[in-house]
């Protein structure tokens, strides 16, 4: 392992995490240097949430180790929360279809300000403090690729009136307004056509670039990406839901069997909303 990728870049040894009802994921390895795009790519109920969460901090690995950004977990896990940010995460990262996109803006700039700033940057002035906000939205914004002008009534348009592709590209614009070292990104290519698969795989590629590790998990990811498989470790984690429901009757064995994957990822995101 060189010492750049540990000082900077993702890696993990083994990772694994483990819930009331058996591996949501297991044995996953591997070394991304800084600025990488990493695909999480497997199924849907694969535990490709369930591994984005704990990459980002947000859940506490079973087994194994990884570094995030120079920080270890899961000694670490405070850390990692802090440089890195989610988008599009569902239960997670939910936008308000009732707010408009400059109300939602202009919440996470406030809320970044207040909590995750230093205090120095509290103590501005107030006028100097809203061109600092408002300088953070637009960088976010650009490197989103989310033209306000394009929308219906501009950054007065609700959440509801947004295109999924739009709706993406807010979701992540909110998460880099914190300027995060690592950026998490769910369900990347979830019912976008192929035209807007490729422009939000270019956008991802564009924020890699720019020195952000990002963490996209996806059905089928694109050639020239980090690939991270979830995909065999689900019969791993139903091997373990059933053994260790030996005692169970044949009927809830089944019924936690077929459901193991769909009640980690609510577990994960119970966890990952306390985080």
């Amino acid at each position: 392992m060189g010492g750049t990728v540990a000082a900077d870049g993702v890696t993990a040894r083994d990772l694994g995490l483990r819930g009331p009802r058996g591996w949501a994921f297991r044995a996953v390895s591997f070394e991304a240097g800084p600025g990488s795009l990493i695909t999480i790519e497997g199924p849907s109920g694969s535990g490709r949430t369930c591994l984005l969460l704990a990459l980002t901090g947000r859940m506490k690995p079973t087994e194994g180790t990884a570094t995030v950004a120079g920080a270890e977990l899961p000694r670490r896990i405070a850390a990692v929360r802090r440089v890195s940010a989610l988008a599009h995460v569902p239960g997670v990262t939910d936008l308000d279809p009732a707010l408009t996109v400059a109300e939602h803006l202009s919440e996470r700039a406030l809320l970044q300000r207040r909590f995750g700033d230093s205090l120095r940057a509290l103590l501005r002035p107030r006028q100097e403090g809203r061109a600092a906000r408002r300088e953070r939205i637009e960088s976010a914004l650009t490197a989103a690729g989310l033209d306000l002008e394009s929308l219906p009534k501009g950054a007065r348009t609700a959440v509801r009136d947004l295109e999924r592709a739009e709706a993406l590209r807010l979701s992540l614009a909110l998460a880099l307004i914190a300027r995060p070292r690592v950026l998490g990104v769910d369900d990347t290519d979830l019912k976008l056509s192929d035209v807007e698969r490729v422009a939000i795989w270019e956008l991802l590629r564009s924020i890699a670039a720019s020195g952000t590790t990002v963490l996209a998990v996806c059905s089928e990811a694109p050639d020239g990406t980090v690939r991270v498989s979830t995909a065999g470790t689900a019969e791993e984690a139903d091997t373990g839901a059933d053994t260790e429901s030996e005692s169970e009757s044949e009927s809830d064995s089944e019924s936690d069997e077929n459901g193991t994957d769909g009640k980690e990822a609510a577990d994960a995101i119970a966890q990952a909303g306390r985080a």
